[in-house]
């Protein structure tokens, strides 16, 4: 395969890993097969051989986040780390396709306003991958208005995307650093610190590039940390909370119960 290696200070992978995930090596292997190289960084607060090894044996900077843990803690921690234009955070049970670097980056050539940018999905249940499901075309559904470029500016447009519930991949996320504030990512949240991140971003000037084509999938399993926030019903908590920003409370009880039914598919694996 063809690759192209990009100037140093344009964009950075950086792989957020705990514990020890037995799909972490097929992530960084995604990454290393890119169609354009970029640098790869490696973040952790359980530091461990497993990963120490993985980052010495594909020659991955390892960076160990000694301060507050904690999911949002851990991403703030890598984006630190990083001095590049665009940075992508990476979760260790994901895989990305080889041309993700190179569409993002070509579609944020295009959009010099873009705060963000993400493309769509697929998952990967039992070990086999798929790019049909019902919550991902419900997803698909909610981001349609996104699909017009002149509308990814639109605070409006953005807001009702999010509006119905969080239809964004965060692993498919780059994020555009000259345009951000840091931390980029709140606290208070265990679940939908992303979400809570996108509605904060919509209400700022810039674009959400939407690149409708999947571009990484997303490994849906009983020991990821969304699946346990399901199981404890923190997520069902989250959701309510989230869902209040966008409408009155009695609209929102009613759209958290349905939004509920929703967890049950993540832990189907």
């Amino acid at each position: 395969m063809e690759q192209r290696r990009l100037k140093q200070g344009i964009h950075t992978f950086v792989i957020c890993a705990y514990k020890e995930s037995p799909y972490l090596e097929e992530c960084i292997l995604s990454l290393k097969n890119q169609t354009f190289q970029s640098k790869v960084i490696m973040v952790t607060s359980t530091l461990n051989s497993h990963i120490q090894e993985l980052a010495q044996q594909y020659q991955i900077p390892l960076f160990l986040n000694t301060g507050e843990g904690g999911i949002a803690q851990d991403w703030n921690f890598g984006i630190a780390q990083c001095h590049s234009k665009y940075v992508t955070i990476v979760h260790q049970d994901d895989v990305y396709m080889p041309d993700f670097l190179c569409d993002t980056l070509r579609h944020l050539a295009r959009r010099p306003d873009a705060l963000i940018s993400f493309s769509d999905y697929g998952e990967i249940r039992d070990g086999k991958q798929t790019v049909r499901s019902t919550l991902l075309t419900v997803k698909k559904l909610l981001l349609l208005p996104l699909r017009i470029p002149r509308l990814q500016h639109s605070r409006l447009i953005k807001r009702r995307c999010l509006s119905l519930g969080n239809p964004i991949c965060c692993p498919s996320v780059t994020y555009c650093m000259e345009r951000l504030t840091t931390p980029v990512f709140q606290i208070q949240y265990g679940s939908n610190l992303d979400w809570q991140t996108w509605a904060d971003l919509a209400k700022e000037d810039g674009s959400f590039v939407y690149i409708h084509k999947v571009l990484m999938y997303h490994r849906i399993h009983q020991d990821s940390t969304t699946s346990g926030l399901i199981e404890n019903h923190q997520r069902t908590k989250e959701d309510h909370e989230m869902l209040r920003q966008f409408w009155p409370a009695f609209l929102a009880n009613i759209l958290s119960k349905f939004y509920g039914k929703g967890e049950t598919l993540n832990s189907k694996s």
